[in-house]
C-alpha cells in the first residue's frame, strides 16, 4: 500500500552512517543530561540537526508526500532508555507550534509550551503533513518500537472514545526498525508504543513537514 493508503511506510538505510555518527556525537551528550527522554525544538539547539533537516536532500524526500513545497514544523529527538523507559497510549499527533496565535475557523484549540503557540489545524492542514522518524540506533518490540494501526489517519481527526474503539476492532502493526531507518507516516495516524520490555537505548529524530501556506506572516515556530 502507498503512504496516503497506509498512513505510514519503512526506509532502510535512510540516513547514512557517518551523518548518524556526527549527529549523535554532537547530541549524546545533552541527551544523556535530559531527563525527560525527548528535546524539543531541536532543531534550533543542535547545529548538525538544524543542517540536516533544511538540506535540500530533506526537503526534497518531504516533498515527495507533500503537495507543495516542503517547510519544517517541528524537529524533537526522543531517547527511550533504561533510565527512561516510558509508555504511549494510543494518539494522534494532532497539534502545530507556530509563530503568533491567529483567529481562524477549525484553529483550536490553543496552548503554550515553552513560550510557543501550540494550536490543533484543521485535518486538512494535517493531510499535508508529513513525518519522518529516523532511526539512530536499532528499534524493536523488546526496546519498545512504535506500533501503528494503517488507515487510521483516513478517520481524520478523533474523540478518545472513538480511539479507544478503532484499539479494539482493529489490529495494529508492530514496527521493528533497524538503525539507519525512516519510518515515514502521517501524524495523524494512530500510534503508540509498550516500555521495552528490555530497554535499550532507540534514539529517534522525529522531524516534521508540511507545504500548507500559514498566512498573516505566521510561521511554524
Amino acid at each position: 500500500m502507498s503512504l496516503n493508503e497506509s498512513g505510514y511506510k519503512l526506509i532502510k538505510n535512510f540516513l547514512s552512517l557517518e551523518m548518524a555518527t556526527s549527529i549523535i556525537n554532537e547530541v549524546d551528550s545533552e541527551l544523556v543530561r535530559n531527563r525527560g527522554g525527548g528535546i524539543r525544538n531541536a532543531e534550533k539547539k543542535f547545529n548538525l540537526i538544524n543542517v540536516f533537516a533544511y538540506s535540500d536532500e530533506m526537503l526534497c524526500q518531504a516533498e515527495k508526500y507533500l503537495t507543495g513545497k516542503a517547510s519544517l514544523v517541528r524537529a524533537i529527538l526522543f531517547d527511550k532508555s533504561p533510565e527512561n523507559n516510558w509508555l504511549v497510549t494510543w494518539h494522534q499527533d494532532k497539534t502545530v507550534a507556530v509563530s503568533s496565535r491567529f483567529e481562524a475557523e477549525g484553529w483550536g484549540p490553543w496552548s503554550v509550551k515553552e513560550g510557543v503557540h501550540h494550536v490543533q489545524p484543521p485535518v486538512e492542514v494535517l493531510k499535508d503533513m508529513v513525518a519522518f522518524r529516523i532511526h539512530f540506533d536499532e528499534s524493536n518490540l523488546e526496546n519498545g518500537c512504535l506500533k501503528v494501526i494503517p488507515g487510521s489517519h483516513a478517520l481524520g481527526i478523533l474523540s478518545q472514545d472513538h480511539i479507544h474503539n478503532v484499539d479494539k476492532s482493529e489490529a495494529a502493526v508492530i514496527v521493528e526498525a533497524p538503525a539507519l531507518s525512516a519510518l515515514v507516516m502521517r501524524p495523524h495516524l494512530l500510534h503508540a508504543s509498550n516500555k521495552g520490555a528490555k530497554p535499550s537505548r532507540r534514539r529517534v529524530l522525529h522531524l516534521e513537514y508540511s507545504s500548507y501556506k500559514l498566512k498573516n506572516g505566521v510561521q511554524w515556530a
